[in-house]
């Protein structure tokens, strides 16, 4: 496993590559919000043999550069994410995405069909929903939230995001490493931005023409969910054509960290499919 740096369009964007090359396709995995790379751990552990993994912190996230003034909604992540798979020379893929990541896959999808292999939307955010509970903090915390200490926003953030967990002592420790890019001035405003654009969801516009898409699609959604309801996964899956539905029990928002196995069986059925 090795990690790297990407410059995209003057920020840093950090990615790292790990599993086997083989026959089969690459796979490149998305986080959601206030993640990291580290949310696929465990997936990207126990992931099938042959298949050229890419984990990436979108920018803001992890140990990529702060956005600044970047845009950081689904649009951009997805102009930022089609650059690296330019720099790493990845004509194509199997894209899987988690939350906000979930939205970025479906702008990568109809935007640029022939970069991406197969799709895979995991608790996602679509159709200009805004993630429950954490859309009415944004809405809340509004301007406010740039001029809050950062760890007083941070952890505002980590006791709204911690119910998105099934295991109490996964969430600690997952949000403990996750947050700790937000835990300074320029990492609270990032974080501030973040906020500002989940009370704007720009998914809407892309989440309408998923009718387009001819790539097999898998829809993958933990039951007990609090932040996106099962209900709009149907319509997630309803909406692209031959998309499979498969709800997790046990499995609340973050169904990387919850049920991995689960997860990877998934994945790996989506992956057989032409």
């Amino acid at each position: 496993m090795r990690g790297e740096f990407v410059d995209i369009g003057g920020a840093r964007l950090y990615y790292y590559a790990a599993g086997t090359r083989g026959a089969g396709v690459p796979v490149v995995l998305l986080h959601g919000f206030p993640m990291s790379s580290r949310l696929w751990h465990a997936v990207v552990r126990d992931f099938p043999p042959g298949h050229r993994l890419l984990v990436c912190d979108l920018l803001g996230y992890g140990r990529s550069d702060p956005p600044r003034e970047r845009t950081v909604g689904c649009v951009g992540h997805a102009d930022a994410l089609l650059a690296l798979f330019d720099d790493l020379r990845l004509t194509r893929a199997c894209v899987v995405g988690h939350g906000l990541g979930g939205g970025v896959a479906q702008v990568m999808a109809i935007r640029w069909p022939k970069r991406v292999s197969h799709l895979a939307l995991v608790s996602s955010c679509g159709f200009g929903v805004a993630p429950r509970r954490m859309a009415r903090m944004a809405r809340a915390l509004g301007p406010l939230a740039r001029h809050a200490p950062p760890g007083l926003l941070a952890g505002l953030v980590h006791g709204s995001v911690a119910r998105g967990f099934a295991d109490p002592d996964r969430a600690r420790l997952t949000l403990d490493t996750c947050l700790q890019a937000f835990a300074t001035p320029a990492g609270r405003d990032g974080l501030a931005l973040h906020l500002a654009a989940l009370g704007r969801c720009d998914s809407a516009e892309f989440s309408a023409r998923l009718g387009e898409l001819r790539i097999p699609t898998a829809v993958i959604w933990g039951r007990d969910d609090p932040f996106f309801p099962v209900s709009l996964g149907e319509r997630l899956s309803a909406a692209i054509p031959d998309a499979t539905l498969d709800v997790i029990p046990g499995a609340s928002h973050f169904v990387p960290e919850d049920t991995p196995d689960a997860l990877l069986r998934l994945l790996r059925t989506l992956l057989t499919r032409a």
